[in-house]
């Protein structure tokens, strides 16, 4: 009986857990910045990509150790955006995709502050 309680309780805790969608939509690129300066030990520059979506502003880092051409992902230009946890991706229009750490969060109010 204990063991069918805890099996119970264990798929319970579960169930939540796995029903945790991902965020997705489309957004405008806001910004592209390098991140930082590349230090000797990086093979590549990490760049931080701000994006808004409808209730928050993300700031996302990529890899320095995976290239990013930064001349695809233009400012101002429609990208769709995967948010899952503190992991993100970002894909342009035409295809190309680059994987990012979440590093900020800043909330969008709802009516602009006068």
């Amino acid at each position: 009986m204990r063991k069918l309680a805890l099996a119970f309780l264990v798929m319970a805790m579960t169930v939540p857990a796995l029903a945790d969608k991902k965020l997705q939509g489309t957004t405008v690129l806001k910004d592209s910045q390098p991140a930082g300066i590349k230090g000797k030990d990086q093979k590549h520059q990490a760049y931080d990509l701000s994006f808004s979506t409808t209730d928050k502003a993300y700031t996302c880092r990529t890899d320095p150790d995976k290239s990013m051409n930064a001349t695809d992902f233009v400012v101002g230009s429609n990208v769709k955006y995967e948010i899952d946890g503190n992991k993100a991706k970002i894909k342009t229009t035409e295809g190309k995709q680059v994987e990012c750490k979440i590093v900020r969060v800043e909330a969008v109010p709802d009516t602009p502050v006068k």
